[in-house]
């Protein structure tokens, strides 16, 4: 019997890790969203019975607001709490299709999207850490997981030109130092932090793009057939979490594990 909380469960790999997680009735899992109404429907309608599933109201940039359900969270829990997953994340359109040098032909907007990012993606997940961290202390599994990006690897920008997405990456990279550092400071009191890519996933970014963002998009898809030649295509919300889980399953603070930055197979393969 394991307590979790998951941020941004409202759609795509929130959702789906809430539909995971839940299917065990012993699990108790709580799922943090800036619209309960909508999201407590769509789990009536999708995952029907499931009792064990609890919904809060809170925009994870409202620190209030995330106060109040690490509040409700010890309510529900007995004041403890086993796995935070800090899924919820800002993923930018804005720098999805040109490089940071075009972009920065918008200098405004593109000062917008980076704070919006930097915001969202590292900030907030400070904040989500900093509260969440006592009912951690109080948990069994002692596990902190954030879900980050293989666009954050300074290797694979540099030797396959991954030029596009410069803003999103900026973030999460930010955003495993973030990991790091909080592993470093609670690593001997038994806290596993660690970051996990889940791969290229479909979750509906680029269903709208035009024809010519489709074009661009296309050129970075080749630039991975080239860093994996058996790279087909994105692969589901499904298969890509029930990865994510095996891996933070299996690590753990005396293998290592802590603090790193690793992909949904477990090493730095990124695809």
């Amino acid at each position: 019997m394991s307590s979790y909380v998951i941020t941004g469960v409202s759609k795509g790999l929130g959702f789906e890790f809430l539909r995971q997680i839940s299917a065990n009735p012993s699990n108790t899992v709580i799922g943090i969203v800036r619209d309960k109404p909508t999201t407590i429907k769509k789990v009536s309608e999708e995952l029907q019975g499931r009792s064990n599933i609890h919904i809060l109201q809170a925009d994870i940039l409202d620190y209030d607001a995330l106060k109040g359900a690490v509040e409700d969270t010890a309510k529900i829990t007995g004041g403890s709490l086993d796995y935070l997953i800090a899924n919820a994340g800002y993923v930018s359109r804005f720098d999805a299709y040109d490089p940071i040098g075009v972009l920065g032909q918008k200098p405004q907007e593109l000062e917008d999207d980076l704070v919006k990012s930097l915001k969202v993606n590292i900030v907030a997940n400070v904040h989500l850490f900093n509260l969440y961290i006592p009912l951690i202390l109080k948990g069994r599994a002692k596990k902190v997981i954030a879900l980050t990006s293989g666009h954050a690897d300074l290797d694979c920008i540099n030797q396959y030109e991954l030029d596009l997405s410069a803003l999103y990456s900026i973030s999460k990279a930010g955003m495993n130092a973030t990991v790091g550092k909080f592993h470093a400071q609670y690593k001997k009191e038994g806290v596993l932090f660690i970051s996990i890519s889940p791969g290229v996933v479909d979750t509906g970014h680029h269903h709208e793009a035009s024809p010519e963002q489709f074009q661009k998009l296309g050129g970075m898809m080749q630039k991975f057939m080239q860093y994996a030649p058996d790279f087909t295509g994105p692969t589901t919300a499904e298969a890509a979490i029930k990865d994510v889980i095996s891996v933070w399953e299996k690590a753990s603070v005396e293998n290592g594990d802590g603090g790193t930055y690793m992909s949904h197979k477990g090493d730095k393969k990124w695809i």
